[in-house]
């Protein structure tokens, strides 16, 4: 993973990237095995640990006879890099049919005060996005 490259991970990396974060970070085979909701076999969860490890996704250190394993990139970055291939991929890189999307609320209910957290994000974004603005 060089850089800023996005992460380009399949849905059983995902997954074990994601048991990973839940699990506080670091964890062996048997313990991202059993955070599974359908776990393959011992050893293919140990073979998409490698894996991911041979991405530089992750890294492991011995701990006795077994490894651990824990994700190099921040929960952050790849939150960022799951969502920028979402929006690629179901919306046509298309930002505001993302945003259109969770706002008509078919991926859940928003409260009063997630509306009132988008509204000041969306503030703060034109803010920003004037301070880019160059005159000429």
């Amino acid at each position: 993973m060089a850089g800023s490259s996005p992460l380009h991970l399949g849905k059983r990396e995902r997954e074990i990237v994601e048991s990973l974060y839940r699990l506080g970070g670091e964890a062996s085979v048997a313990e991202v095995r059993a955070e599974l909701a359908k776990p393959p076999s011992y050893s293919a969860v140990r073979a998409v640990l490698n894996l991911l490890v041979a991405k530089k996704v992750l890294t492991s250190r011995p701990e006795g006879k077994r490894h651990l394993y824990r994700p190099v990139p921040s929960k952050e970055k790849v939150r960022r890099s799951v969502l920028r291939n979402l929006v690629h991929t179901f919306f046509g890189n298309a930002p505001v049919d993302a945003v259109a999307a969770l706002l008509d609320g078919s991926a859940g209910a928003l409260t009063e005060n997630d509306l009132q957290r988008v509204r000041q994000m969306i503030e703060e974004a034109e803010r920003t996005t004037s301070n880019r603005k160059v005159t000429p």
